[in-house]
C-alpha cells in the first residue's frame, strides 16, 4: 500500500514557476513508477509526466521543455518543477504510483494523491 500527499500548488502569474512535491509512504517506493497528471475544470484528467523506478522520464508534448520531473528514492519524494507557466496549465495536479513500469494511461495507476491546485493568471 502506498499513500501519496501532494504539496506546492498555488497561484502564479503567467511566465512564473512553481514546484510541486509528492511525498510517498511505504518502504518499496524505489520500485514504483511515479506520474503526474492534471485535471482542468470541465476536462478529463490528462497525463503530464512520468518517471520510472530507474529514472526514465516521459513528458506530455504540452509541457516538454517547461516541466521537469525528478525523484529522490532516499526521501520517498517525486517533484515536478514547472517553469514558464501558462494559463492553460491551470488545473488540479495529481501524483500517482504504479508498480515498476511507467505509463501514460490513468487507469494503469493504482495509487493517487488528493491533488493540489495550480492556478496561472494571465
Amino acid at each position: 500500500q502506498v499513500q501519496l500527499v501532494e504539496s506546492g500548488g498555488g497561484l502564479v502569474q503567467a511566465g512564473g514557476s512553481l514546484r510541486l512535491s509528492c511525498a510517498a509512504s511505504g518502504r518499496t517506493f524505489s520500485s514504483y513508477a511515479m506520474g503526474w497528471f492534471r485535471q482542468a475544470p470541465g476536462k478529463e484528467r490528462e497525463f503530464v509526466a512520468t518517471i520510472s523506478w530507474a529514472g526514465s522520464i516521459d513528458y506530455a508534448d504540452s509541457v516538454k521543455g517547461r516541466f521537469t520531473i525528478s525523484r529522490d528514492n532516499a526521501k520517498n519524494t517525486v517533484d515536478l518543477q514547472m517553469n514558464s507557466l501558462k494559463p492553460e496549465d491551470t488545473a488540479v495536479y495529481y501524483c500517482a504510483a504504479r508498480d515498476r513500469w511507467p505509463s501514460r494511461r490513468i487507469n494503469d495507476y493504482n495509487y493517487w494523491g488528493q491533488g493540489t491546485q495550480v492556478t496561472v493568471s494571465s
